[in-house]
């Protein structure tokens, strides 16, 4: 029995295993039944399923469905449900209970402010009934037996003109809940150069953010990202493959801008089974995270949107492990790579490095030592 063999871990093992999750986004992770009691709450009748099985199959249908109108509309649903304190409470709470039962052990979960203003709350008055839910929903973990930290990422979107407004917001709640900034929507056609005076000001002031790129439009959007903008880490950034040449007889040839952010060890948020949806592989095996982590890249394995998706942290792994035959050190490595990468102060993420993310691992592959002697002792007998 070869280690290998040993350290490819179970379904219940994966699911134990502790998790760090950095790509997230809380309109994208609702619950179906969720969803329906809060439409009803609201007065929203648009859902196109009243039964919570049959809500989740369409939202998962609809974002396979190739249609880009279709995979929106998913979100207009959300967001229709997520305009009230109580809602964005209910729902933020919900998540880090979700994630917490999938074993993630640290979460950064995006979302943007300006979605949710329809009923009359105040960008701030959003943060405030996320961040809490966020807190009620760590607290119902740790009664489960479960422990998460979660924090939050502030999302302006790409299209609009309140990125400096929402970097602003990001900047002042930074102590009290929210981790860093982002920037989502379509790339093409808005490119985050765009919005240069959101990131040069949280630069002045020495906060965190990431961008959507490199996800549909490809090498550009990533040049730009890093090189004019100056991200921490790379939302998908799954394009870079498009910068590296892989011979016919195996041989490897990054690219400049790859092997700057091989280099740099710039951190991308792959998020397999989305991209997937979003036409970036065509399978699992084919996804370029497998290219990727036999160059050492700084890879972190991520959900995007739970619901979409119908995926998990542990579901994400599961793929991953059918298809490259992943062991629990692969796992390791990727989660250790998402701890690096999170937007905490060093001493705090090197204490869920070394006293949560190792310690967790080392003991799911200390087990098959266990289960080897109870096998053994089971039939085994004593002569006289």
């Amino acid at each position: 029995m070869t280690s290998e063999t040993l350290n490819t871990p179970t379904a219940d093992q994966i699911r134990r295993a502790p998790k760090v999750l950095l790509h997230d986004h809380l309109d994208g992770g609702l619950r179906p039944g969720t969803i329906i009691d809060l439409a009803r709450e609201a007065g929203y009748g648009a859902l196109p399923e009243s039964d919570a099985d049959k809500l989740g199959l369409w939202f998962r249908e609809a974002a396979d469905s190739g249609s880009l109108e279709r995979y929106l509309e998913t979100f207009a649903h959300t967001c229709a449900v997520m305009q009230t304190r109580d809602a964005l409470f209910r729902v933020a709470a919900e998540c880090a209970e979700d994630l917490a039962e999938d074993g993630v052990v640290y979460a950064e979960v995006r979302y943007a402010p300006e979605q949710h203003l329809e009923q009359g709350l105040t960008l701030e008055e959003v943060v405030e009934a996320v961040n809490e839910g966020f807190r009620e929903g760590e607290r119902r973990a740790r009664a489960n037996g479960h422990r998460i930290r979660v924090g939050a990422l502030l999302t302006a979107m790409r299209h609009a003109a309140r990125a400096l407004e929402i970097a602003e917001l990001a900047n002042r709640y930074r102590d009290l809940g929210v981790s860093g900034f982002d920037i989502a929507g379509a790339e093409a056609g808005f490119p985050p150069t765009r919005h240069l005076d959101a990131f040069e000001y949280l630069k002045r002031e020495n906060n965190h953010f990431t961008i959507h790129a490199g996800e549909a439009f490809g090498l550009p959007s990533i040049w730009q990202a890093l090189q004019w903008c100056g991200a921490d880490r790379l939302g998908h950034g799954v394009r870079i493959i498009d910068d590296i040449e892989v011979a016919d007889d195996g041989s490897v040839k990054l690219g400049r801008l790859a092997s700057y952010v091989r280099d740099k060890r710039i951190p991308l948020e792959m998020c397999p089974t989305s991209n997937l949806q979003t036409g970036a592989a065509d399978s699992y095996a084919e996804h370029p995270i497998g290219l990727l982590r036999k160059l050492h890249f700084r890879l972190t394995v991520n959900t995007d949107n739970r619901l979409m998706s119908g995926t998990g942290m542990s579901r994400e792994f599961e793929h991953l492990i059918d298809a490259f035959g992943y062991t629990l050190e692969d796992m390791q490595w990727f989660t250790v790579n998402a701890m690096k990468s999170a937007f905490i102060p060093f001493d705090e993420r090197l204490a869920m490095i070394n006293d949560v993310i190792k310690p967790g691992y080392a003991e799911l592959k200390s087990e098959w030592l266990f289960r080897q002697t109870a096998a053994t002792s089971g039939s085994s007998s004593i002569g006289g």
